[in-house]
């Protein structure tokens, strides 16, 4: 495994790329329009256009989607037609559940929800699961934000704002008292405390990934939510259900990124906690920027660019499976954090 294709040369996509190649993978960049000066080669493409990306994978080993999630499914069948192995990082449920589908005859490894969540936080909750004997709830826990927030929102579009915009109006999975439910976004708010930061996690749609279904009948109690500084999830749901923006998904993510544009200085905070009868097992970190390759790289994109270029590295070392369908909760933690790029989560 060598030839890799990364489409979206966003922050994250530029990093995964750059993080690829330090790896030591051959590293093609595909993006809309032509990136100079990168350490990679990349080409312009219209990467809408199924016909012309299915000609440009061909040859390739494996492609990473870094694209808005909506794209995720067109690059997953051409990826399944040329029995590549496909790495996403969305955070969409059907687009999920069509790249399922598509694993049952797949030749490669077909592998979303790469990122930070879905992605890492999975890996974590599965590895404080299985420390328990008898595990009645996981509760996970992701917040990207500014490290000095400003105005009543107290919040910074550092990722994609269809992505945010996606996560908080879709229905959210949860295991409740033994049974698979679904529950509306923007509810179960709850106070969290991380290093003397108060912050309010509430219910957004995706971060769970396949972990309902994976432990359904195993543990009774898991959820997802996302966290902010408080206030931010009342002033969101007047946005979105008060003034009706969720019935204008694109206009909201641009009004939303264009107040809010993104900011150098961010920190994810991930707060994983695992219960049993008598024992609490608890994963709290808060993570900040790093320079990598020279350069200073925020928070939210180093976390999920390395989180999936260390999937990769673990295809490539056969660590993983290489054929069907990869469950992140199937990812072995210390695995993770003994990779090239995954060590950088345990510093």
């Amino acid at each position: 495994m060598k030839k890799i294709a990364v489409l979206g040369l966003g922050k994250v996509g530029t990093l995964a790329g750059e993080l690829l190649s330090l790896s030591d993978f051959e590293v093609t960049g595909i993006d809309q329009v032509q990136r100079e000066g990168l350490p990679f080669q990349s080409k312009a493409l219209d990467v809408s256009d199924p016909d012309a990306l299915k000609a440009e994978l061909e040859g390739q080993v494996a492609v990473l989607s870094c694209l808005p999630y909506f794209l995720n499914t067109e690059v997953a069948k051409i990826a399944h037609a040329l029995g590549l192995h496909y790495f996403d990082l969305t955070e969409d449920v059907p687009t999920t559940k069509a790249i399922i589908e598509l694993a049952q005859t797949s030749r490669g490894l077909m592998a979303p929800q790469c990122g930070l969540a879905p992605g890492f936080v999975g890996i974590v909750g599965a590895d404080l699961i299985h420390q328990l004997d008898d595990c009645r709830s996981c509760k996970m826990r992701v917040g990207a934000l500014p490290q000095n927030p400003t105005g009543l929102m107290g919040y910074s579009f550092n990722w994609s704002p269809a992505g945010v915009v996606n996560e908080y109006l879709n229905d959210c999975e949860v295991l409740e008292n033994g049974e698979i439910k679904w529950v509306s976004p923007m509810e179960w708010i709850e106070k969290i405390v991380i290093d003397g930061i108060e912050l309010e996690a509430f219910t957004t749609s995706g971060g769970l990934g396949t972990m309902c279904e994976t432990y359904y009948g195993k543990v009774p109690n898991i959820d997802y939510k996302t966290m902010r500084y408080p206030g931010h999830v009342e002033l969101m749901n007047f946005f979105f259900h008060e003034l009706l923006m969720r019935d204008r998904k694109e206009e909201a993510g641009e009004i939303l990124v264009n107040a809010k544009p993104p900011v150098e200085d961010d920190i994810v905070y991930v707060h994983v906690a695992a219960e049993g009868k008598l024992q609490r097992k608890e994963f709290v970190k808060g993570y900040k920027p790093i320079e990598i390759a020279g350069k200073q790289r925020t928070a939210i994109a180093w976390t999920t660019a390395s989180s999936v270029v260390a999937i990769i590295e673990m295809v490539r070392a056969g660590t993983l499976q290489q054929s069907g369908f990869l469950k992140q909760e199937d990812v072995p933690l210390d695995a993770f954090l003994a990779t090239e790029n995954g060590v950088r989560y345990a510093r």
